[in-house]
């Protein structure tokens, strides 16, 4: 071998040792940045969480206005509704111009009325008939009543003698009966008294050898005798009250009854005839007023069917004025167009005043009242916004919205605008802001920025590189900016992206204790095949692949079909791995890590990835992980 050739060998030798001594140097820094990555898993990791990657927002103070954003369609204040009310459909024949302003009385729809006029006809020569058979039953009621009243009249002459009969003997010849029978008692009550007393006096004179005994004897036997005719008086007065009244009694009455009966049975048969001949007559009235009711409503159809402006103003469509939705979508009106009963056609506004219906959702109802200040602003009239306040708020919510969409709940409302603007037509769209609260100094900070845990409103703030849990006390929200009204202060700093599950698990974090491990996983898998499913995308997981692994590849096909990247899943994976706080998370973690699968432990390193700023660094993380 030459000399020339043992130089050109080390001259390629040179490049050789190069890229070895190059290869030695990066298989070096790999296994500088596994060890790295090694003491940053187990010693950096246990302490403070780095914030650097963190969104981040300064809590700011000054004007903060409170409003609620609607959109809305411009109507006229004071409106006549014109509708349709002939039963029904019917066509359109003819029609003013839409836009068109109209006097009190001036013809607005002319309607197709020749049906009406046809069953108009016919129907008179139903009201003549109905007439001739009502006069035939009403003279025939005429003759039945008269000779009904004829035979009652005579039943009840016959009631009336026998309950005269009875009267007179209860109010008449029984009481004097009774009266002389009591008048006779007290009399021999009286004589036995005077016997008794007589007798008293004569026991005395015997006694005293006065009287003889025979006068004595004597007196005795008057007072056994006014004794005797008192029990006779008694007896007399027993039998009228008790025996012979009643007997007289019941003879009055059932004659009494028997008149009554008499009576009943004739005015049962008077009251037969005259209510069939009634019912006829009845009959015939109801068909008469029935075939003339319907007269009258052909008529009145006929009338209807010309529609004349009921006061001044602009026509407009009711077409052109209603609100959106499918539900309510109706052909235009125009001459030949078929309508139905009780349908708007024209909307007839009275007044230059104008409003705004908007539909407030459910979230935004506690917050809007009647009365609260709006600035409107039309879609057609750039530049311009009018002044309003909130008119009218419906009770309940519309239920077009709630048949079309049951999660939907709104309630429509109206803003009346302040003053008159001739620009302003029915139909326009709008934008509606109701003005809730303005404050000159408020401190606020994002909406996303704040949390509930444990059911109370809460924040987490970022200071000295270190980030902290803070209960707050939460004002009103502008769906962007929301007021803080006590916990924080201003130029601190909170986290835009707060661990979401320190709130959403904290209910569940026992139930997921008490569960095994492996109905875990077998729930995660029935979860993760069921979103695949439904996304159309079918998941093989092998035996040694876990539930989390296999949804990792599926989450990551989500991200790219909505187009967020891999700039978005570090983002979230930034945001995951930020959400064990506390030093127990912290333990748990590293417990887990050690019993992880190595596809587990994959996933797990991605996640800690978004949590890096510098790109480089991730990059020798990825390489460390590859050769693991």
């Amino acid at each position: 071998m030459t000399n020339n050739d043992k130089t050109k060998r080390e001259q390629g030798r040179g490049p050789m040792n190069s890229l070895f001594s190059s290869k030695r140097l990066w298989i070096v820094f790999i296994f500088a940045a596994v060890a790295l990555i090694v003491v940053w898993l187990k010693v950096v990791r246990g302490g403070d969480e780095p914030t650097s990657g963190l969104a981040l927002f300064a809590v700011k103070r000054g004007p903060l206005t409170i409003s609620v954003l609607e959109a809305g369609t411009i109507k006229a204040r004071e409106q006549i509704i014109i509708k349709n009310e002939i039963e029904g459909r019917t066509s359109i024949i003819w029609l003013i111009e839409e836009g068109t302003l109209v006097n009190k009385g001036d013809l607005l729809v002319e309607l197709d009325a020749s049906t009406l006029e046809d069953n108009k006809i016919d129907q008179e020569i139903r009201v003549q008939n109905a007439d001739a058979a009502l006069i035939n039953a009403t003279e025939s009621l005429a003759v039945v009543k008269n000779q009904s009243l004829s035979d009652v009249e005579k039943a009840e002459l016959t009631l009336e003698f026998a309950e005269q009969d009875l009267e007179q003997y209860e109010q008449g010849l029984y009481p004097n009966e009774q009266t002389a029978s009591k008048n006779a008692i007290t009399l021999r009550q009286e004589e036995l008294q005077r016997a008794e007393e007589t007798l008293v006096w004569s026991k005395k004179l015997s006694e005293q050898k006065y009287i003889s005994k025979t006068e004595l004897l004597a007196d005795e036997l008057a007072v056994t005798r006014s004794k005797n005719n008192l029990q006779l008086a008694e007896n007399d007065l027993k039998l009228l009250e008790e025996f012979t009244y009643h007997r007289n009694i019941a003879q009055l009455q059932s004659d009494v009854r028997q008149a009554t009966m008499a009576l009943e049975r004739t005015q049962r048969k008077a009251k037969a005839d005259v209510a069939q001949a009634e019912a006829q007559l009845k009959a015939r009235e109801l068909e008469f007023k029935r075939q003339q009711d319907r007269l009258t409503k052909f008529k009145d159809q006929i009338v209807k069917a010309t529609i004349y402006a009921p006061a001044d103003g602009m026509v407009v469509y009711a077409t052109s004025a209603q609100r959106g939705g499918w539900r309510r979508s109706q052909e235009p009106l125009d001459e030949g167009v078929e309508v139905r009963e009780r349908q708007e056609l024209i909307h007839l506004p009275t007044a230059e005043s104008s409003m705004a219906e908007v539909d407030i959702h459910e979230a935004s109802l506690e917050k809007v009242r009647v009365g609260l200040p709006a600035i409107i602003t039309v879609d057609a009239l750039k530049g311009k916004k009018f002044f309003g306040h909130v008119g009218r708020i419906a009770p309940l919510p519309d239920a077009t919205s709630m048949w079309m969409n049951p999660d939907l709940k709104v309630y429509n409302s109206d803003v009346y605008l302040e003053g008159t603007e001739s620009s302003l037509r029915t139909g326009m769209s709008c934008k509606v802001e109701i003005i809730v609260e303005q404050y000159d100094d408020a401190v606020y900070v994002p909406m996303q920025a704040v949390l509930r845990v444990g059911g109370e409103p809460a924040v987490y703030v970022v200071k000295d590189e270190t980030v902290e849990e803070r209960k707050v006390e939460l004002g009103l929200d502008n769906r962007r900016m929301i007021r803080i009204a006590s916990g924080l202060d201003e130029g601190e700093t909170v986290w835009l992206t707060p661990p979401l599950k320190s709130a959403a698990l904290e209910s569940g974090s026992q139930m997921a204790d008490s569960e095994s491990s492996d109905s875990t996983d077998t729930l995660k898998q029935r979860i993760n095949e069921r979103l695949e499913e439904a996304n159309g995308t079918e998941v093989s997981i092998s035996p040694g692949m876990s539930s989390e692994s296999a949804a990792e590849p599926q989450r990551q096909g989500r991200e790219r079909r909505m187009g967020q990247g891999e700039g978005s899943g570090q983002r979230r994976a930034g945001r995951e791995g930020s959400e064990s706080m506390s030093s127990e998370q912290r333990e748990q973690m590293r417990k887990r890590f050690e019993n992880m699968s190595p596809e587990e432990r994959q996933k797990l390193r991605k996640q800690f990835q978004g949590s890096q700023p510098a790109e480089g660094t991730r990059s020798r993380r990825r390489g460390a992980e590859r050769n693991q």
